[in-house]
């Protein structure tokens, strides 16, 4: 598409956001059910399509795709009169009569740039919420999923005009077209390195921005943690999806201690999860490319590797991997790995441990396996991160009731639910003052009797 048409689409969507068509909560809603309606009947187009891009099996593309998506436009639903309604607040005393209240606004056109490793989920749970908040929407999922960006294309092209929500695929030469446009705010999920581009692109229009980022996430295990209960929580967040998810434990740092029997119950859960080899398991999935396999299968050092290690170029595969005796200084440690490659690095002291995280960018995730809630407690006081979980893996994310965001290098903002909500509104502060009566103190010429009262009304 060029940066033309782009162009016109933009237009066609002002147009249509300043005829007020997307506030009326009987639009917004009637939106929202066309999606969700087209999402159960396109359920196994868009299983193909994730077969077809990532190798996922039809259970693994509605338990982390479609079912999660769905399980957001149902929450939406229920709850978009109530979030649609202005919220009174707390007057004070010094501006009596009137009534103080939030008051959410679409912010207008919208981008979303999504990304390749979830792009069902990842494109369509911000574009519910851009929705449920009366916006109008451009679209633009990942060249690297190409199939998924056709059924994506398909299914919101029958839903809606392209005045409300249009797609544009392609690669970097539309990226950049979209980039230089002038949106009422941009959303973007990916790495770090072009969600830098995009800040730079949205500070150019002062456009406000959404960024949901990556890092290398820990999953510390304690001294006191149930050693197979955690390596099969472990086993499951970090292989799903080969390994390519934003918010996949990255490396385990552990007691000492512990080190042998926990990596001993992950090669165990391994082969009870995936299988004695997970290369020829039907429902294990596959690298993104090419390029991605190659750069995975550069970070494995063959030394230090005590299960997996080894890959298919042609099925792209790579085996689910656990390397322990590894370093802050190994090149596996050096970048997010986003691949079904697990380093397993130790302490002896957990505040030193600490320590060495919090020296680091700010994880999208962190988890913690502990029974101590001492430990629980230090380590949440201690380190900052996204989100996580205390005794599991990647479960924060699949609730529309808390925001899911980065901090720092990780992330900005937030969304799901309420949150996903007013990440796309302007919540604007408004006063409703009464015309019935007119406090006098605030008016010139002022006097001790206004003294008195400003600081009785103030404090």
């Amino acid at each position: 598409m060029t940066e033309l048409e782009i162009r016109n689409i933009l237009t066609r969507q002002r147009e249509y956001f300043a005829a007020g068509h997307t506030l009326p909560y009987a639009a917004r809603l009637a939106a929202l059910k066309k999606l969700k309606d087209a999402l159960q009947r396109h359920e196994a187009d868009l299983a193909r399509a994730l077969r077809e891009d990532l190798g996922k099996s039809d259970y693994e593309s509605y338990m982390c795709e479609t079912g999660l998506t769905l399980s957001e436009a149902s929450w939406m639903i229920r709850n978009l009169r109530r979030l649609m309604r202005d919220r009174t607040v707390p007057t004070p005393l010094a501006q009596f009569a009137a009534r103080s209240f939030r008051s959410p606004s679409p912010y207008g056109t919208v981008l979303i740039m999504s990304p390749w490793n979830y792009p069902v989920m990842l494109t369509l749970d911000p574009l519910i919420d851009a929705l449920a908040a009366g916006n109008t929407v451009v679209v633009k999922p990942s060249a690297y999923a190409p199939a998924s960006a056709a059924a994506l294309q398909q299914i919101l092209g029958e839903c809606f005009p392209p005045e409300l929500v249009s797609v544009v695929t392609g690669g970097r030469a539309e990226n950049q077209a979209l980039l230089h446009q002038k949106f009422d705010m941009i959303f973007f999920t990916g790495s770090k390195a072009v969600g830098k581009e995009v800040l730079r692109c949205a500070a150019e229009h002062l456009t406000p921005a959404v960024l949901e980022l990556g890092g290398k996430s820990p999953c510390i295990v304690e001294k006191t943690a149930k050693i197979k209960l955690a390596a099969k929580r472990i086993v499951f967040g970090k292989y799903l999806n080969c390994g390519q998810t934003c918010v996949a434990p990255d490396y385990i740092l552990c007691d000492a201690a512990i080190r042998d029997e926990l990596v001993a119950a992950i090669r165990q859960e391994i082969t009870a999860q995936y299988g004695a080899d997970p290369l020829q398991n039907p429902d294990y999935g596959k690298i993104i490319n090419a390029r991605h396999y190659q750069r995975l299968m550069g970070l494995i050092d063959p030394a230090k590797v005590v299960c997996g290690g080894t890959g298919d170029e042609a099925a792209r595969r790579i085996a689910p991997t656990v390397m322990q005796d590894v370093t802050w200084e190994d090149a596996v440690m050096g970048e997010e790995i986003f691949g079904p490659i697990l380093p397993v690095l130790t302490y002896t002291d957990l505040d030193a441990a600490l320590a060495q995280i919090e020296a680091r960018p700010h994880p999208l995730a962190l988890y913690l396996f502990s029974e101590d809630k001492a430990v629980q407690r230090r380590v949440l006081d201690r380190c900052h991160f996204g989100g996580g979980c205390l005794n599991d893996t990647i479960i924060h994310l699949a609730t529309s009731a808390m925001p899911f965001g980065g901090v720092g290098e990780s992330g900005m903002g937030g969304y799901h639910g309420r949150t996903g909500f007013e990440a796309f509104s302007h919540l604007r502060s408004m006063v409703d003052k009464k015309t019935w009566m007119d406090m006098p103190v605030r008016y010139q010429p002022y006097g001790s009797l206004k003294d008195k009262l400003l600081r009785v009304f103030l404090q």
